[in-house]
């Protein structure tokens, strides 16, 4: 996908990653950015004619089923739905923190909600320019080996991972490309404190556009390339190295 003129939906795009998208969007495309921060929100909006601001908490699956009704209603199609939004929390499941309430926001955010869209939006990603539409999910070298803590988080990740190759199967016979980005650790607010040798966000976004770019059903970044190779020669391995994470 040549990414200029496009319209693009864009979760989680007010921080981190997201933000890096947004700058290195935003010039050349249309964004509609999905954010929980109304403010964060505005000053993008206010710093980029070319991003209409949408506020939905995604962990709230009501609001997400509203907030896509809105976007399919417009009528014009898009592009490119991009899946970045994500939370992590890291109790173990002893802890009183691991509650109903925790699990279900990073279920609902990292998840069901992706679900959620693709289902609504999906018949929206018409090729609009002579070229197919596009899914793209932001996934984690996690969704092939999970680490110690975040179990909820690393289980979202291979849920998606599975979810995106069934969709794969079911849209083939539509002109929509479904598209995963699996990535290392990233140096964002959500990792602070925490690993080393972190990617940064703004190298992270670049390398999730030149993977969309070049057509990649599986675009393995940084890092999450070597775990792939382990985890194809040896799993067990693969889980060792992790588990201690």
């Amino acid at each position: 996908m040549n990414l200029t003129a496009k319209r693009i939906i864009l979760t989680g795009g007010t921080a981190g990653i997201g933000r890096e998208l947004v700058d290195l969007l935003a010039a050349t495309n249309e964004l509609v950015v999905i954010g929980r921060d109304p403010a964060k929100l505005t000053e993008l909006a206010q710093r980029y004619p070319t991003v209409c601001p949408v506020t939905c908490d995604l962990s709230d699956p009501t609001a997400v089923s509203v907030t896509a009704d809105r976007l399919a209603a417009d009528g014009d199609g898009f592009d490119l739905l991009l899946c970045n939004a994500a939370v992590q929390h890291e109790p173990w499941i002893t802890a009183p923190e691991f509650d109903h309430g925790s699990i279900m926001a990073e279920v609902n955010t990292n998840f069901t909600s992706i679900c959620q869209l693709v289902a609504r939006l999906g018949p929206e990603l018409r090729g609009r320019r002579d070229a197919p539409g596009a899914v793209v999910l932001v996934n984690s070298g996690l969704a092939l080996a999970p680490k110690a803590s975040s179990a909820v988080y690393c289980a979202t990740k291979a849920a998606l991972r599975s979810f995106g190759r069934s969709i794969s199967y079911q849209l083939a016979a539509r002109p929509v490309r479904v598209q995963q980005a699996y990535l290392p650790l990233v140096d964002t607010a959500m990792t602070a404190g925490r690993g080393q040798g972190k990617l940064s966000a703004r190298d992270a976004a670049t390398a999730i556009l030149a993977g969309i770019a070049a057509d990649k059903a599986e675009n393995y970044i940084g890092q999450s390339a070597a775990l792939r190779w382990l985890h194809r020669l040896s799993p067990a391995w693969a889980y060792r190295i992790m588990r201690t994470r």
